[in-house]
């Protein structure tokens, strides 16, 4: 996972410039404003972001009240976070340096389809450990079909890695560590390209989380 992880931080520093001029579609802004609105009603106000990028999610949710901490594996994007006055820091979500039960909710937009399928587990596991019982977390994902290998027609370089997943698949692999709240697929005709989107929210199962 190493030689992924030096890729990945090759091509997104390389990349972090034109993708903070770059702008959300409507369609993300409004599954992000539903995982909002749903903090809101659940009294969450600590989120973290993992695969942060540029920011502009984590700048969103701080603007709308939240107590935002951003990370990303790759320095140029947190140099553009901190730019935008966010809290945020250099580190891979596969080793997350917080303690048990630190966060409401999580956030995850588009990084985790950069994880090798062996390896998802343990990063779901980090992830379920750093949130408070019944925490929140909203995954999404580009899916709907099974492929896992670097993606020849990327147009970054070097080229980066996805694993995607058809959604029983996505399913199974999540509800190990998460009950699922809600499921929506975006389809490909909708988000443009061959692959659909996952828009999942899940809540923390664990009632409390035990150090070893």
């Amino acid at each position: 996972m190493n030689s992924i992880k030096n890729d990945l931080v090759d091509s997104y520093n390389k990349q972090a410039i034109h993708r903070d001029k770059s702008f959300s579609p409507d369609w993300k802004k409004r599954e992000r404003n539903y995982f909002l609105k749903h903090l809101y009603n659940n009294n969450k106000r600590t989120l973290l972001e993992i695969g942060a990028g540029t920011g502009k999610d984590s700048l969103f949710f701080k603007e709308n009240g939240l107590d935002t901490r951003s990370i990303d594996i790759s320095p140029e994007m947190i140099k553009l976070c901190k730019s935008k006055g966010l809290h945020a820091e250099v580190m891979s979500f596969d080793s997350l340096d917080f303690p048990n039960n630190h966060f409401d909710a999580v956030w995850a937009l588009n990084c985790l389809l950069h994880v090798p399928k062996k390896n998802l587990p343990e990063v779901l596991a980090e992830i379920s450990r750093v949130l408070k019982p019944t925490g929140l977390i909203f995954i999404g994902i580009y899916g709907g079909k099974y492929f896992e290998g670097v993606w020849e027609e990327d147009s970054y370089e070097p080229k980066r890695f996805f694993s995607f997943y058809d959604h029983d698949s996505i399913k199974e692999v999540l509800t190990e560590f998460f009950d699922i709240e809600y499921f929506q697929v975006i389809p490909a005709s909708v988000v443009g390209g061959s692959l659909d989107f996952q828009s999942i929210m899940l809540r923390n199962r664990r009632s409390t989380y035990e150090q070893n």
